[in-house]
């Protein structure tokens, strides 16, 4: 069953990939939902080819934890700050980025897939795409992608709260996958 769920998230997120390519061209690199996707496409390809073990399980594990913090920044971050609903979870890449690849990956691995419990890989991996993002923004070489980011649209203390909140966000959630299973 796993396989078949892993088989479908690979389809659909080369369907998700090719919508944003098609929008955003390189700068899909700049999003953490691009990244987070990428890695599950990677980890559901490598699950296929090798089972359940070794570096199948970690990039899993991985993928789980970022789908997850996209899955709900997304729903209680970006839709309440405007983004639209529909726009964000419903339609182009946000139906499968948002919404269908995290539910089916996230299902397969927490349910019927061997796990990992590395909590600090997707901790780290998300404060230094944090803080690299921060200083795109600081030196205007890059605006965003993300609110949060736009440190020139914020004090210091709001980007200090934004900060630590996420990265304690995903650290919550890194550890929370890693008591589920």
């Amino acid at each position: 069953m796993s396989i078949t769920i892993n088989i479908a998230v690979i389809i659909l997120e080369i369907i998700g990939l090719w919508i944003s390519i098609s929008d955003r061209k390189w700068a899909i690199f700049a999003y953490y939902t691009q990244i987070s996707n990428i890695i599950t496409l990677v980890s559901s390809i490598v699950f296929v080819m090798a089972g359940s073990s070794g570096i199948s399980v970690i990039l899993r594990y991985l993928s789980s934890c970022m789908l997850t913090m996209t899955f709900l920044i997304t729903l209680f971050v970006l839709v309440p700050m405007g983004a639209g609903f529909k726009r964000m979870m419903l339609s182009g890449n946000g139906l499968y980025h948002h919404t269908l690849c995290p539910i089916l990956s996230v299902t397969s691995y927490i349910l019927l897939e061997g796990h990992s419990h590395l909590w600090m890989l997707p901790t780290i991996l998300t404060f230094i795409y944090g803080i690299t993002m921060l200083a795109m923004n600081a030196k205007g070489r890059f605006d965003g992608p993300y609110p949060f980011f736009r440190v020139h649209e914020q004090s210091k203390a709001a980007t200090v709260i934004w900060m630590a909140v996420l990265t304690g966000v995903i650290a919550m959630i890194s550890i929370g996958i890693s008591k589920i299973v």
